[in-house]
């Protein structure tokens, strides 16, 4: 009896030791779902010929596969504002491209098997504007609903990826990208780089077809309406938001209509176009905006809208989420970031199919 007793006793151990152990696993793989980020500069201080060289080093601590959408890291070209910088307390500006991409796929993620790191050395004067020179503090950090995964359903909270500070010392120079143009031309003109005779009119629709839903969206915000399509792209009605959406929707339809927009046709990138947010009104087509129909949903109209309200001088939208999904489950979730999400306003403006 006391061995069947005593026996019964060990096995319920061996169980509690089991249990907590499982659950040590479980806590584990949970503070660490997610991908860590650090970088280092490779010097205390840049002359102003000098590149501003940092290295980033984003790793999987993790003991499973974890996947980062690679727009967010330096695997390729610096394509979204991945660094946070300051001087002097106030924010650098990113002076770098900015995509109208395809929704996020699964081939868009970088995976990282467990343990395993992505280490790339990235420019930040390629970027970011170090004219005023000084010190300068510098953070990696990316926040983004489908950092992680293609978010296929409503979103509580955006992912992050940051990193620690680090401190550089860079001497004063010239921006990285000087604007070419000169904002709120009234000529109307349209030019072209790089682009056949058939881009060309391809282009020259496309913009009057911009400026047709623009002047349609502004039309309908001008009326004060919040129906379905303000709700829809833009979230609850609030009376800020409403009034950021039509202010963003007059200057849209200001550029649109009267300023020197320039296209350039080089772009060989999967993506639908990209815009430097303080060069207007310079816009850079890529392959999948050729395939693109003149309107409707992802319309080449409707990316012309959609890389307009990127400039600063315009409407100064970023890109939280791509695609129609995203773009919706933004206005429910984050109404806030969803009138300063670019493609809310392509939605908005391209109304397909049409809500009341």
């Amino acid at each position: 009896m006391f061995k069947a007793r005593l026996y019964t006793v060990l096995m319920l151990f061996v169980l509690v030791l089991a249990v907590f152990a499982g659950t040590r696993v479980v806590s584990a793989a949970s503070s660490g779902a997610g991908a860590q980020v650090s970088i280092r500069a490779l010097q205390s201080a840049y002359s102003a010929d000098q590149q501003v060289m940092v290295e980033v080093s984003i790793s999987n601590p993790t003991a499973r596969p974890v996947k980062v959408l690679r727009w967010f890291t330096p695997a390729g070209d610096v394509e979204e504002p991945l660094f946070a910088i300051s001087q002097a307390g106030n924010a650098v500006a990113y002076t770098g491209a900015i995509y109208k991409r395809p929704a996020a796929s699964a081939a868009d993620y970088v995976t990282l098997k467990a343990g395993e790191s992505l280490v790339r050395v990235v420019d930040l004067a390629a970027s970011y504007d170090f004219s005023a020179g000084g010190d300068y503090t510098v953070r990696y950090d990316v926040k983004s609903f489908q950092l992680h995964s293609q978010g296929n359903g409503l979103w509580k909270s955006a992912d992050r990826l940051a990193s620690g500070d680090i401190n550089i010392q860079v001497a004063g120079r010239a921006p990285a990208l000087q604007s070419a143009i000169q904002p709120l031309g009234v000529t109307g003109s349209t030019s072209f780089t790089s682009c056949t005779t058939t881009q060309q009119n391809d282009l020259k629709a496309a913009r009057t077809q911009a400026s047709t839903y623009s002047i349609d969206a502004l039309a309908y915000l001008n009326s004060n309406k919040t129906g379905s399509r303000y709700t829809t792209w833009f979230g609850i009605f609030d009376t800020g938001r409403y009034a950021t959406a039509k202010s963003h929707f007059g200057a849209i339809t200001g550029a649109m209509d009267t300023a020197a927009v320039s296209f350039d046709c080089k772009c060989k990138k999967a993506y639908y176009a990209y815009v430097y947010p303080n060069q207007p009104y310079k816009i850079y087509l890529c392959k999948v905006f050729w395939t693109a129909p003149l309107t409707g949903t992802d319309s080449k109209a409707g990316t012309l809208i959609h890389e307009m309200s990127h400039f600063t001088v315009v409407a100064g939208t970023d890109d939280f989420v791509y695609g129609q999904a995203g773009a919706k489950n933004l206005a429910i979730t984050n109404p806030n970031n969803a009138v300063f999400n670019a493609d809310n306003h392509e939605y908005f403006a391209e109304n397909t199919p049409a809500l009341p």
